[in-house]
């Protein structure tokens, strides 16, 4: 068992302790411990209890449970806290805004073991009437359930990816790779995937749906599928899958067709014929051959979503896709100077490792306390650090950078004087996310006005299927952005993917040049490069509209000159 999975379950228990109110000084063990991992850089897997016992955090206690959970996926303690809860409990647990004592005031006072029983609760107004919560309470918990539910059995792209590309190689050894074809969102590249689907290449249905159904990892559902069709889900995450049976005459027409969006297969290309009843009209032998039957040069298949791609096929101005080989840096990254699992040296030698050019270290700024934020003594000496790491490293180099916090009125948490040390400055919002749209998006320009602004950083800081971003009027910020010449961040990690991809188009018709950052808190954070680039590529980036694209020297001198504009 992995660290992430050790402590998932780990913070499990700490929370059904704390809901049954357990001994606090155990509860705390389990935070030190939880605590101890995730910072920590040693690989749980296989150690003793002794050796256990030796990392920072971890007691006698902890480690025997660790070794239980190494043994048998669980530990006895965490069993005896289940067999007295409610397992409708754990769902609420996952609610926003809920924490473990709430939920047992919920459970005592209004008998609640579950998420359909809060909704009725709060809907009739009992919730609210608890000392403690009150009616923006009660709201608050209504409108997250009611995003919980809207999200139910969808997955990011990235949880989804392990799946897809296991099952792909077992269809693969089956029929053949020329006979299989992944189909739907996930062949668009989608950043949430509802479910995965397969055309394959077959005159023989019952034989190959037959050879399917051994597939150790996926289960049928006999009730829903058909001769025609077979469907069922992964049995690790229930994610639903769909199996369809094609013949070698309509197989890439089936392919076409259950790949492109509605509103990509809706868009006419002539006065009588749409693009979808063009494909289902005749046979074609491959994808290419059937766009250019209709009059279009190819389209990739994370493009045909029904928003730019037809307009520009038409004019042959495709662009030429951003690829992450044409990556040369990565910015926008934490050590542990805030909140980051490595040093900045280890950051350093591990981006060098990978074959970037550069790397843009910016750590929480001061008024990030929850995240060790960076006071100005301290942003001193990381950047000190910086000067003897680049002496040390040349030619990769560091540049000195900031998450700086947007404040409610715009401004930004530093002086003026130690903004002008950095240089670049991603300014991003991470607190009071409950404004209007209009007070959101005037504190954003604000912080967008800002001199020193480098790149706006996650600009509406949704977390995917957990929570929505802050409302703001994108077309608004995206004109600030061009106006004051400040780049915007595609953020890479899998959680956010923000920018959303559907206005990266909008924004390099603006002339506003994009950044693809992992907002990496560990080495490995680096590998969600690929998720920001496949973000890019669905709204049209290219190379030349993206910031860390940019060679060390060319990039070297953007932010020079940056900041020297200010100065004059």
């Amino acid at each position: 068992m992995d660290n992430k999975n050790i402590t998932k379950i780990l913070k499990l228990t700490s929370q059904l302790m704390e809901l049954h109110e357990e001994n606090a000084f155990k509860i705390r063990s389990y935070t030190s411990a939880i605590y101890s991992i995730d910072q920590g850089n040693i690989s749980l897997e296989g150690l003793s209890k002794d050796e256990l016992q030796k990392i920072n955090g971890i007691g006698k206690s902890i480690a025997e449970v660790i070794e239980q959970l190494q043994q048998t996926g669980t530990h006895q303690y965490l069993d005896e806290l289940l067999d007295k809860t409610p397992k409708g409990l754990l769902e609420v647990l996952e609610i926003k805004g809920l924490g473990p004592k709430k939920i047992k005031v919920l459970w005592k006072e209004l008998n609640i073991t579950s998420v359909h029983e809060l909704l009725e609760a709060c809907q009739a107004g009992e919730v609210a009437k608890i000392k403690g919560f009150g009616a923006k309470t009660q709201e608050g918990i209504i409108q997250s359930l009611e995003y919980m539910e809207s999200n139910r059995g969808k997955w990011h792209y990235a949880d989804a990816e392990p799946e897809a590309i296991a099952i792909q190689e077992k269809l693969e050894g089956l029929f053949g790779k020329e006979n299989i074809a992944i189909t739907g969102d996930f062949a668009r590249k989608a950043e949430i995937i509802e479910r995965l689907e397969w055309i394959i290449n077959t005159d023989q249905r019952k034989e190959t749906f037959d050879k399917i159904d051994q597939l150790e990892a996926i289960e049928k559902n006999k009730k829903i599928s058909s001769p025609f069709t077979w469907r069922g889900k992964t049995k690790e995450k229930e994610l639903e899958i769909v199996f369809f049976a094609a013949s070698n005459s309509s197989f890439v027409s089936e392919q076409l067709l259950r790949t492109g969006s509605r509103s990509h297969l809706l868009a006419p290309i002539d006065n009588e014929q749409t693009l979808g009843s063009f494909f289902k009209s005749k046979s074609f032998s491959s994808e290419k051959e059937a766009y250019q039957e209709a009059g279009l040069p190819y389209i990739l298949p994370e493009l045909r979503e029904g928003q730019f791609e037809i307009a520009l096929a038409k004019e042959d101005k495709l662009p030429l896709l951003l690829e992450e080989s044409d990556l040369k840096g990565i910015l926008h990254n934490h050590s542990t100077y805030s909140d980051g699992k490595h040093t900045l040296k280890e950051m350093a030698l591990y981006c060098q490792e990978l074959g970037y050019e550069y790397l843009g270290i910016s750590d929480h700024s001061r008024t990030a306390s929850y995240a060790g934020g960076l006071d100005i003594e301290k942003v001193e000496k990381q950047q000190e650090e910086i000067k003897v790491l680049n002496k040390e490293l040349a030619p990769f180099k560091v540049f000195s950078g900031i998450e700086s916090d947007i404040l409610p009125d715009g401004n930004l948490d530093y002086p003026d004087e130690v903004l002008a040390s950095f240089d670049f400055i991603v300014s991003s919002i991470h607190s009071s996310l409950n404004m209007t749209r209009k007070k959101a998006t005037a504190r954003l320009i604000k912080a967008i006005e800002n001199p020193y602004t480098t790149i706006l950083g996650h600009p509406t800081g949704r977390l995917l299927l957990r929570r929505e971003g802050y409302p703001i009027d994108h077309k608004a910020i995206i004109d600030a952005c061009a106006e004051n010449k400040v780049v915007i961040e595609i953020n890479a990690n899998p959680w956010r993917l923000d920018l959303d991809w559907r206005w990266v188009h909008y924004a390099m018709e603006k002339g506003v040049k994009l950044s693809i950052n992992p907002d990496a808190h560990e080495k490995k954070g680096y590998f969600h490069m690929k998720y920001g680039v496949l973000v890019g590529r669905k709204g049209g980036l290219t190379n030349e509209m993206t910031l860390n694209a940019m060679t060390l020297k060319e990039i070297d001198e953007y932010f020079s000159k940056r900041k020297n504009d200010i100065k004059k």
